[in-house]
């Protein structure tokens, strides 16, 4: 849109100029053609008065050819001052344009100039994004080296299994054993329940032959490759159910779960053999990738918390039933203290009868007849008419 711009700019500006040239030239044109008509008046003229005498032409002479230098003036000047007056106002239709035009050659050497830093960026980052990719591809070749002994292989899922145990928030401390070794079997993983169950948990890992045959362009080795992975994965599972693990480990689950540490390994078998996840269950055997065994030991880790809730809630009943015990007894000890705070307040009002029907009146009688020191006198003893309170009857 910038560059069309510029081009119309540039093409109203050289009409412009166009139409200068034109009215200069008609300009010049005007004024030769005046200067023709005065230089035929004036011989016109010089011809119609030869006829005069010489004495009047010598007289009227000078003052025509005055006249006429006079006009020939004023129409010079009145000719220069329209071609000026054509000059600004042509100026002044160009000028914008020239502005506007400028500006749309800024615009563009600027826009060319940030095309040019964007290219060069992309280019940059495209570099960039190559070596990446290069690097990736030999890590991914050096892995797939690596992963072609048994020995990396098993270590592999070991490790993933362990990841996948610690994302999960499964402690080896608490719900989970690794390494259990029973006769002749050894699962990677055993998981324990709520409830002394069990769940067995090994991990497998095909070989990797496969992977070098699904790029491949070619459908019918990219379908063989996969069935045969799948065949394999179904001589892992059959030998995973001839050790017939749920029998080997007390109050362990029906079922064993078969650990492939990559998702890719899954999928590639199940479009190599549809039937695999069936053909498994069937002999007890759960396949389970890194997202499904996450979801299997969160619901084990809910049910330990449940588990723990309910043993709390079985304390606390414990607890409640012993202190409710522990009341009744005190309960009863408390009965026993207000019976003999009840005797002891009825003995204190027996004394207290006899005090004031036999001691008291025997004292101040020795005080009427003078005994020596008898001056102190007999206190007054008030007897408890205050009862003792009662618990609420229920």
């Amino acid at each position: 849109d910038a560059r069309t711009a510029a081009a119309t700019a540039e093409a109203q500006r050289m009409a412009a100029e166009k139409l200068v040239v034109e009215q200069k030239a008609l300009h010049d044109k005007a004024l030769a053609d005046a200067r023709t008509a005065q230089d035929k008046a004036i011989a016109d003229l010089k011809e119609s008065f030869k006829a005069l005498s010489a004495d009047a032409l010598k007289q009227t002479h000078p003052e025509f050819v005055r006249l006429a230098n006079e006009t020939f003036q004023k129409f010079q000047e009145t000719a220069k001052g329209d071609l000026s007056q054509r000059q600004e106002a042509i100026k002044g239709l160009v000028e914008p344009l020239k502005q506007q035009l400028e500006n749309y050659q800024r615009r563009l050497q600027q826009s060319e100039t940030n095309q040019a830093e964007s290219i060069g960026n992309l280019r940059k980052h495209l570099e960039q994004l190559a070596q990446h990719s290069q690097s990736l591809a030999q890590e991914t070749l050096q892995f797939r080296m690596v992963l072609r002994s048994n020995q990396a292989r098993g270590r592999w899922g070991e490790e993933t299994l362990r990841r996948v145990v610690e994302a999960a928030g499964m402690s080896a401390h608490c719900d989970f054993t690794e390494q259990t070794v029973a006769g002749d079997a050894k699962p990677d993983l055993v998981v324990r329940l709520p409830g002394d169950r069990i769940i067995i948990v090994d991990s497998k890992v095909p070989d990797l032959d496969f992977l070098g045959a699904i790029d491949a362009a070619d459908e019918v080795k990219r379908r063989d490759a996969l069935a045969a992975h799948a065949s394999k994965l179904r001589q892992t599972i059959k030998g995973l159910a001839d050790r017939d693990y749920p029998k080997q480990f007390a109050n362990s689950l029906d079922y064993v779960v078969l650990f492939l540490p990559a998702e890719s390994l899954f999928s590639a078998a199940l479009e190599g053999d549809q039937e695999l996840i069936v053909w498994a269950a069937q002999r007890k055997i759960l396949l389970a990738t890194p997202a499904s065994l996450i979801a299997l030991l969160r619901s084990v880790s809910v049910s330990w918390q449940q588990h723990a809730q309910t043993e709390n809630a079985r304390q606390i009943a414990d607890a409640a039933r012993e202190l409710y015990e522990r009341v009744a007894t005190f309960a009863s000890h408390f009965s026993s203290v207000r019976d003999g705070l009840q005797k002891a307040g009825d003995a204190f009002n027996k004394a207290l009868a006899s005090y004031e029907s036999r001691v008291r009146p025997s004292g101040e009688k020795l005080q009427k007849l003078g005994v020596e020191d008898a001056s102190k006198e007999i206190p007054v003893i008030e007897q408890l008419d205050q009862p003792l309170r009662l618990p609420p009857t229920q």
